[in-house]
């Protein structure tokens, strides 16, 4: 099943996504590299005090639709 995450950086931008379940925090970051023009390794996602590792996925997370990231550059 296809989820809808969307990621806030704090100067008001707004990117949403469309995923998959066994997709990973790196494959997530990828996406909004392209879309957002910054380098996905450059990318941190967060929630509160959470940082998403690369290498797990949005299953692992138990990240659901409609979840909303916190997006920083690194």
């Amino acid at each position: 099943m296809i989820k809808k995450v969307q990621a806030n950086d704090r100067l008001g931008k707004k990117i949403k996504v469309k995923c998959l379940p066994t997709d990973t925090i790196e494959d997530l970051k990828k996406v909004l590299s392209l879309q957002i023009g910054t380098p996905y390794d450059k990318i941190i996602l967060k929630k509160g005090h959470q940082i998403y590792k690369d290498h797990i996925s949005l299953d692992d997370y138990e990240i659901h639709d409609g979840f909303n990231f916190e997006l920083y550059y690194g």
